[in-house]
């Protein structure tokens, strides 16, 4: 049997569908157990389960396959080696199956013999189990339109909120303009303010220097 599953970084979907995997081979090897103790109707009914078991087993190694390709390389050789073991195992279970299928005399049980109705038989249980493949596909098929239709409104959500972004982020935007207008008129008024500071101040000196003269020259008139 494959080795047990690991958690390796980027093997967790490739982790996930080995699990199901694991699930239908444990489900098959109980199938082809049980084959060998029937005959007739519940022969034929277990072995179209375990075609579709088989099947099924096909699938998951088929996803798996692909998405081992998206792993890493440094863990990429231990998950080949896991998936040439689920392979190998799903070879051997296949081999055994079409043995058991093959078996004719159990399948039919005292009906069994080499006439035209034989053929019949058969080729309508090759009917039945082709209808039940196509189902299946077809439920597969409306799973994964409903993941399309999911993923779209999760598209369109997105969408949504970087448009209501942009909007934000645009008002932000004009915020800042409209600050930074009101920051150069602050500006403007802050540099009048300190030039009529620099002129009083100019002003007062003068003032001043006027009266100390003025203080100086009566002071000298007196004197004098």
């Amino acid at each position: 049997m494959a080795n047990p599953l690991d958690t390796d970084v980027g093997s967790e979907l490739f982790s996930s569908y080995e699990a199901e995997l694991k699930l239908v081979q444990a489900d098959l090897s109980q199938k082809l157990d049980q084959i060998p103790d029937l005959s007739g109707e519940p022969r034929k009914a277990a072995i179209s389960q375990a075609e579709r078991a088989v099947e099924e087993a096909d699938e998951l190694l088929e996803q798996m396959r692909i998405e081992k390709a998206n792993i890493p390389s440094s863990t990429r050789t231990k998950v080949n080696q896991r998936f040439r073991n689920h392979e190998s195992d799903v070879d051997v279970a296949k081999r055994k199956l079409r043995s058991l299928a093959d078996d004719r005399s159990a399948l039919f049980g005292s009906r069994y013999s080499d006439n035209p109705n034989d053929v019949q038989l058969e080729q309508r249980q090759q009917l039945l189990s082709g209808t039940d493949r196509l189902d299946r596909s077809s439920q597969r098929l409306k799973a994964s339109q409903a993941l399309a239709n999911d993923t779209e409104a999760i598209g369109a959500s997105t969408l949504a909120d970087l448009h209501t972004q942009r909007e934000t982020i645009m008002h932000t935007n004009a915020t800042l303009l409209e600050s930074e207008g009101y920051v150069d008129r602050s500006v403007k008024t802050l540099r009048g303010m300190a030039r009529r500071m620099a002129t009083n101040r100019i002003i007062t000196v003068c003032i001043i220097t006027v009266l100390v003269l003025l203080i100086i020259a009566v002071v000298y008139s007196k004197f004098s």
